[in-house]
């Protein structure tokens, strides 16, 4: 038998408060049948189907079958078998909870008629880390019904352990061979030695849910006192060891947020890092940002599941929110790890790409609705949903065959020295970069300095090269660079900037943003190297009120346009499969020349800020911009792409909107016409863009008050800190 490639769409729905959360209508799964052929397309053998309580039954015994029915039949079409959830993270239907008697009977009543409208279905997930929906809806009162209290907590837990139980039993009347698929987050915790007493509770605590389940937990089990204490009775525990439901595959879900350090010295973290029992107060925080050996995670878990119980195993959820190269690696480390405890004579079954079509607000764990969204092998925010490496690369490990992406086989953020943000507890330990570099034409530029700055921080081998070192429009000097760095990409980041300038000195233009993207084109065709060059919203005339996109055609009114019209064309002629990047107004350039900063001084300073009322532009936060880039050049992306934040303003509007964001006073903004600016080019009155092809820039709003936090000191911007952050997600 094989490692099988399994998969499945972020299903939550929880409850914060009297509102649910659904994933699958946030990302669009719920509305496209056609996400299923997509996930049939990497080869995988079993989807994770969530055909779930809440979204079925809205009303006590009314059920809406309408979606379960398309998708079961859809799955049987496409030859693959669905492993059925029926609560994911949830409390259940408004009309229940947790925390209800009848909750048992409810959820098993609905799984019965499940069963009976799907008989032919023989694996199971009645309900998704039954342990983590207890501590977080019971424990930690984040979720519905926001308890707090190991009462609450060991109520919750034995509530979603019985209703398996029962449930399971409802769906073998229907169908006799049904197997259950039981899931949960392992998470190991470390601490400093006054709070060890706590990580060996916690390091027990973990296994409840496969321990409850498989009749475990006796009158010898070390947390049996634990559960009676806080309201168990010895007949339900009797009753579970009496009539056990093991698991047919232990599933584990990991995540990088799932192993914990405890420390009581508390004076260390931020107050909100920092909580704990009513015998001691310290702080916990995620492992692979204190301890400073490395952690082991995939392999660690499948091993000591496996040597426990002696049953199968498989990785249920894999997914990391974070910047597209560390996606590849969580995965591509995943099917090694996986493969390697096979290897050992451990009966494990499969990897599960989780996430499929991304996830909404779990970088918040679904407490608050911000909208944040994190692509997963596809992203939802094109139309339809657009493959994303990490889509490529599990279509790969399927199968077997491809060479992987360049970027995957390198260090993540987790294995890196910047993973620590309050240690190390410890030596230290990294994994250096390694991998084939990245090379960014132009270094010396504010663009080429702001890749250098990303790549940096997103832990990707990186060449930065200045014009002595490769001269772009010099077919000799290209030549030798790509020979000498092997790189796997070049980031065009060089070129003539000056508009007006570029009305006179036309041989020097003409040369940098015309001669340079030929040549790099060319070269890197000849090579099998990626390309990224960069365009601008000046190839259009202006002529039309509303956001130009991709497919509008080019027509500019200045000599800077039309190089860089003819640049498009030539780079895409002579490598297709070159990403071309239109974009505009640039601010946060962290140079004294930012439009942005230039102008917010002169406030600071009380003096009247000059800005045209009667150019509609779509500025663009630099990081935004660079990080998005970034992504699109590993997914593989090719041709034009509009890269601007969201957002049509004038620039004496953009210039009122970034002083209000800096608390300054935008009365001191003077509105007037360009032609009083002396401007030598001619600019369209209108060159606003927006993107046909994916809607992945962040508006325009939020651009700048990012900008705003960022330049106060108060935080990096987003876009960076999300490359180097990961957030959990199921």
């Amino acid at each position: 038998m094989t490692l099988e490639l399994w998969a499945g769409p972020e299903c939550t729905v929880n409850r914060v408060g009297d509102r649910f959360h659904d994933q699958l209508a946030a990302s669009g799964f719920a509305a496209r049948l056609q996400c299923l052929d997509d996930l049939a397309s990497l080869g995988i053998r079993r989807m994770r189907l969530p055909l779930l309580w809440e979204r079925t039954e809205p009303a006590p015994a009314r059920h809406d079958w309408s979606w379960g029915d398309q998708a079961i039949a859809r799955l049987g079409a496409l030859a693959v078998e669905p492993i059925v959830g029926l609560l994911h993270h949830g409390s259940g239907p408004a009309w229940t909870d947790l925390l209800d008697p009848a909750f048992p009977q409810l959820l098993a009543a609905y799984a019965g008629a499940v069963a009976a409208r799907y008989p032919h279905v023989r694996d199971w997930t009645p309900v998704n880390e039954p342990l983590t929906t207890a501590r977080f809806g019971a424990l930690y009162g984040v979720w519905h019904p926001h308890r707090a209290d190991d009462a609450s907590f060991v109520r919750a837990l034995l509530n979603q352990v019985q209703a398996t139980v029962l449930a399971m039993r409802a769906i073998r009347r229907h169908q006799p061979a049904a197997a259950l698929v039981q899931t949960e987050d392992l998470g190991f915790a470390t601490a400093s030695p006054a709070l060890q007493y706590q990580a060996d509770f916690e390091n027990l605590r973990r296994w409840l849910t496969f321990d409850l389940l498989g009749g475990h937990v006796d009158r010898a089990h070390p947390l049996r006192p634990y559960l009676r204490d806080a309201g168990a009775s010895e007949a339900e525990l009797d009753a579970l060891c009496r009539d056990p439901c093991p698991p047919a595959i232990l599933g584990i879900n990991h995540y990088l947020t799932s192993d914990r350090h405890l420390d009581d010295r508390t004076w260390l973290y931020p107050p909100q890092r920092v909580g704990g029992t009513a015998r001691q107060r310290y702080a916990d925080v995620e492992a692979v940002r204190v301890r400073g050996p490395l952690a082991g995670g995939f392999a660690e878990r499948l091993r000591e599941t496996s040597c426990r119980y002696g049953r199968p195993v498989a990785l249920s959820e894999v997914h990391l929110g974070c910047a597209r190269e560390d996606q590849l690696r969580w995965l591509y480390q995943a099917w090694r790890a996986t493969s390697s405890v096979r290897a050992e004579g451990h009966d494990v079954r499969a990897v599960t790409c989780w996430a499929s079509h991304g996830s909404v607000d779990w970088d918040s764990l679904v407490t608050r609705w911000d909208g944040h969204y994190e692509p997963g092998l596809w992203d939802g925010r094109s139309s339809p949903p657009r493959p994303t490496a990490l889509g490529r690369l599990a279509r790969q490990l399927a199968s077997g065959e491809g060479a992987i992406h360049p970027v995957a086989a390198d260090a993540g953020w987790w294995q890196r020295g910047e993973r620590i943000a309050y240690g190390p507890v410890g030596r230290l330990e990294a994994v250096p970069a390694t991998g084939r570099p990245l090379v960014i034409a132009g270094a010396t530029g504010t663009l080429g300095r702001a890749f250098a700055r990303a790549c940096a921080q997103r832990g990707l081998s990186h060449r930065p090269l200045g014009r002595s070192d490769m001269d772009i429009a010099d077919e000799a000097s290209v030549a030798g660079a790509l020979a000498r760095w092997r790189p796997w990409a070049v980031v065009n980041a060089a070129g003539f900037m000056r508009v007006d300038a570029a009305e006179q000195e036309a041989a020097a233009h003409w040369r940098e943003n015309v001669g340079g993207p030929d040549t790099l084109a060319r070269l890197c065709a000849r090579h099998g190297v990626q390309l990224v060059g960069f365009s601008s919203d000046l190839v259009f005339d202006g002529f039309q009120s509303r956001p130009y996109v991709e497919s509008d055609r080019p027509q500019p009114l200045n000599a800077y346009g039309r190089a860089k019209q003819e640049a498009e064309r030539r780079m895409l002629a002579a490598l297709p499969g070159a990403l071309v990047v239109r974009t505009a107004a640039f601010f946060g350039l962290r140079e004294a020349h930012d439009f942005i900063a230039a102008g917010l001084e002169r406030l600071r300073g009380g003096l009247l800020w000059t800005v045209a009322c009667d150019q509609v532009v779509s500025p663009t936060y630099l990081p935004d911009l660079v990080h998005a880039a970034l992504d699109l050049l590993i997914d593989g992306e090719s041709g034009v792409w509009h890269l601007a934040n969201e957002g049509a303003v004038s620039w004496a509007e953009f210039a009122a909107q970034a002083a209000a964001a800096a608390g300054l006073d935008a009365g001191l903004v003077r509105a007037v016409p360009a032609a009083a600016l002396g401007q030598r080019a001619t600019r369209p009155r209108w060159s606003a863009l927006a993107s046909e092809r994916g809607r992945i820039m962040p508006t325009l709003a939020d651009a700048l008050r990012r900008y705003a936090e960022h330049t106060r000191g108060r935080t990096e911007p987003a876009a960076a800190a999300r490359a180097a952050e990961g957030s959990p997600t199921g």
